[in-house]
């Protein structure tokens, strides 16, 4: 996917999306064990139930926004676009995201602290960017 692609709200991601415009990072945690689950789990179709406990009592959660690299990679393309950095994150609250890393937060290094920032490719929807906290 060309990395300034819009991108597009449905009605499933809403909140994720109005609470990333007021800079915060929303999950999906479930009421009845606690379990955190990363938002993009739906793959195509409706995450319903815990994969934990199977309960049916998920609900959009605010995290810290404050994850541990776990690893990266970079990706080049054809068309002659800049390189980019695309990463899997753990966050604080346990679930792994694959998230953009800002390229400001070069040298990466597995097990650096890092935090939600937010961009709008193609004038969309926010999505997260992971990069060095402040005063790093």
């Amino acid at each position: 996917m060309d990395p300034d692609t819009a991108v597009v709200r449905d009605a499933a991601s809403a909140p994720f999306f109005d609470a990333a415009a007021d800079g915060r990072l929303l999950v999906r945690r479930c009421e009845a064990c606690g379990h955190w689950v990363a938002p993009y789990m739906r793959i195509g179709a409706s995450l319903d139930r815990c994969p934990a406990c199977t309960a049916d009592r998920l609900v959009w959660a605010e995290a810290a926004g404050t994850a541990t690299l776990v690893t990266w990679t970079v990706v080049h393309s054809r068309g002659g676009e800049a390189p980019r950095t695309v990463g899997v994150v753990e966050l604080d609250e346990g679930p792994w995201m694959t998230v953009r890393l800002d390229p400001a937060a070069a040298p990466l290094a597995a097990g650096m602290p890092l935090a939600v920032g937010w961009d709008r490719p193609g004038g969309g929807e926010p999505v997260p960017v992971f990069g060095r906290p402040s005063g790093s």
